[in-house]
């Protein structure tokens, strides 16, 4: 009786595509057995450990021939179905594959795709989700972290979140946040907000003695407000805000929106671009359990975060690589590491010096499907001690 050789070729994901482990599979069938000859020989299998048939083999040599040919089978199969549950979860401690679905960052219409954000309906973050994603069901959620936990919980299946405002800066709490859980970002929304004055509907400018906003909305209106002579409430969302306003009829109070947050709530539209600076442009990143696959046909943009050595000269040589390769950078920033925000340095003359470890974030405009970003990170790797890509994905040039 002759045994089947069994050959499993082994295969893994990388982050953006297939990848071969690299060892080729080696088969070796079993040797037919009979009365004259008892060998066996080793069945391995490739990126997997040795499987031996010899222990099934040798079990059966003192038993009567009538029954050996039966219970060799019997044995055998037992093996293959101890050894075929042991390869699937060898199997299963890979990465997923890449489906279908992550082939495009934005499926047609954004039909059926949930989208968690940090605020009320209204909010500017959702209306970043629906610009990405006109048809799009949202789901608010009461902070920046519940809205990166509801796409890991399978609540929601992207999270588009706030990262740096023209006017304010970057949004450092989502930077830390970036680190801190493993989404991936595929893809960016950049939307140009209207900041608006709002109140119930008959009261007028004049007779508003309160306005309530996000802190940063109301640092971006100082003019207006200022002119208005009115006092400032920090809240935690601007939707939010709206709706407290009009829930509780509050005739003296207006608040800093957007206009569909009047819209939704019964509001009146005041005053329109209220802001100081007339282009306010706030950057969202769209995030999601697994990366999509890089292209080169359109503009891409990759994030990364590093960190390096202390030493003259280790930055240039970070940012070298990319200069290198003609690779444009679009922002840098630099985060102090939470877990180890100090280190201290002894001096003879001045006692102890305190300085930070920092984190560095960068954008880039290369797509990973391009070698000289591989190359590039693989420069950086030289000399970074820490090294994770965030996202390759689609630019968004809408503006």
């Amino acid at each position: 009786m002759a045994l089947k050789t069994v050959v499993v070729l082994g295969v893994t994901s990388s982050q953006y595509g297939w990848k071969d482990l690299g060892s080729k599979p080696s088969g070796y069938p079993l040797n037919r057995i009979n009365e004259s000859e008892k060998v066996c020989k080793w069945m391995r299998f490739g990126g997997f450990p040795g499987l031996s048939a010899c222990r099934a083999i040798r079990s059966v040599e003192n038993e009567n021939t009538s029954n050996r040919g039966t219970k060799l089978q019997q044995i055998v199969d037992q093996t293959e179905n101890d050894d075929s549950r042991r390869l699937q979860r060898d199997l299963n401690s890979f990465p997923r594959p890449l489906s279908i679905s992550d082939l495009s960052a934005i499926p047609d219409g954004g039909s059926k795709v949930r989208i968690s954000f940090k605020g009320l309906p209204g909010s500017y973050s959702e209306d970043a989700a629906l610009k990405a994603y006109p048809k799009c069901e949202t789901v608010p959620c009461n902070d920046f972290e519940d809205a990166f936990k509801a796409v890991e919980l399978w609540l929601a299946d992207k999270a588009v979140l706030p990262i740096e405002n023209s006017s304010g800066g970057s949004i450092h709490r989502n930077y830390d946040l970036l680190l801190r859980h493993r989404l991936q970002i595929v893809g960016e929304v950049q939307l140009d907000c209207n900041l608006c004055l709002l109140a119930l509907p008959g009261v007028r400018a004049e007779h508003l003695k309160r306005v309530l906003s996000h802190p940063q909305a109301l640092s971006l209106s100082d003019i207006l407000l200022s002119k208005l002579g009115v006092s400032r409430e920090n809240v935690d969302d601007t939707a939010g805000a709206a709706q407290y306003v009009s829930s509780n009829s509050l005739r003296d109070v207006g608040v800093v929106a957007s206009a569909r947050a009047a819209e939704i709530y019964g509001l009146n539209i005041l005053a329109e671009r209220i802001q100081d600076d007339f282009d306010n442009v706030t950057r969202y990143l769209v995030l999601a359990r697994d990366p999509i696959i890089p292209r080169t046909n359109k503009p891409f943009k990759t994030s990364i975060v590093f960190t390096l050595d202390e030493g003259p000269g280790v930055l240039f040589k970070a940012l070298a690589v990319f200069a290198l390769r003609d690779i444009n950078l679009k922002k840098i920033e630099s985060r102090p590491q939470r877990k180890r925000p100090l280190r201290v340095v002894d001096d003879s003359n001045m006692g102890s010096a305190k300085y930070f470890d920092y984190l560095f974030y960068i954008d880039f405009e290369a797509s990973m499907a391009e070698p000289r970003a591989q190359n590039a990170l693989g420069h950086l790797q030289e000399f970074a001690t820490f090294l994770r890509i965030l996202g390759c994905y689609p630019t968004d040039t809408t503006l």
